[in-house]
């Protein structure tokens, strides 16, 4: 499976926002839309529509935001674990929109842990390096631990986009039961298992060529495509 490295995530991302002349909330919307799709493939509300978010800081957290929304739309009941909120004008819009649908925040993360049915990991993604800052290495860790079925966005908050997951500490035996690759999957999807789906369907033919992908194909209406571990749609 050709992937994209985290250099080249972060270039590509630059082109589609001068080159494809995306918005960042163009994308993140998207990007989103996919994880949310993706939630409602392998966790239908009839099987318990208690879903909680764990956002970080980022535009990963800003992709777990915008899929809340969509949740909610489709009949879920998310909550939002949303610690470290950016103060940046499109994460304060996201929240808010959140809000104006009564969706809950929370600031107790075992609690809430109790009464899902499902978690979304949307901590850290393809820019993620070094040390894990707090509060989430107890958060990370209580994912790792949990019988709850977790889905994580571009890639298990923890794991080093290369190299897989940690050798100790924190995400060292985390290895959530989906993964929504975003744009194109990364090269530590070679270390994971579980149900693979690529999402974010917005890669002009000029930006594909350009970074050599090789994405799936995508049939009517649908924003992800469950692969196979050799990148080939299921």
């Amino acid at each position: 499976m050709k992937t994209l490295s985290a250099k080249n995530a972060a270039a590509l991302d630059k082109d589609l926002m001068s080159i494809g002349a995306f918005s960042i909330d163009q994308l993140m919307e998207l990007a989103g839309l996919s994880v949310s799709q993706a939630v409602y493939r392998v966790h239908p509300p009839s099987r318990g529509r208690r879903i909680l978010v764990a956002c970080g800081p980022g535009n990963n957290g800003g992709d777990g935001l915008v899929a809340a929304r969509h949740l909610w739309h489709y009949g879920y009941k998310p909550t939002i674990y949303y610690p470290k909120q950016s103060k940046n004008d499109l994460y304060q819009r996201l929240s808010t929109q959140l809000k104006n649908l009564d969706i809950p925040f929370t600031e107790d993360f075992p609690a809430a842990l109790k009464e899902t049915d499902h978690i979304v990991d949307a901590i850290f993604g393809f820019s993620f390096t070094g040390s894990i800052r707090e509060p989430f290495p107890v958060i990370i860790q209580a994912l790792q631990e949990t019988s709850i079925p977790v889905l994580s966005v571009d890639a298990p908050s923890s794991w080093s986009i290369e190299d897989g997951p940690p050798s100790s500490g924190p995400g060292s035996a985390f290895h959530p039961q989906v993964l929504v690759s975003l744009t194109a999957p990364k090269p530590l999807v070679r270390f994971f298992k579980g149900r693979h789906f690529v999402g974010g369907r917005f890669v002009s033919p000029d930006i594909q060529k350009k970074y050599d992908l090789e994405l799936p194909e995508y049939e009517g209406i649908e924003q992800v495509v469950e692969v196979g571990s050799n990148g080939q749609k299921l």
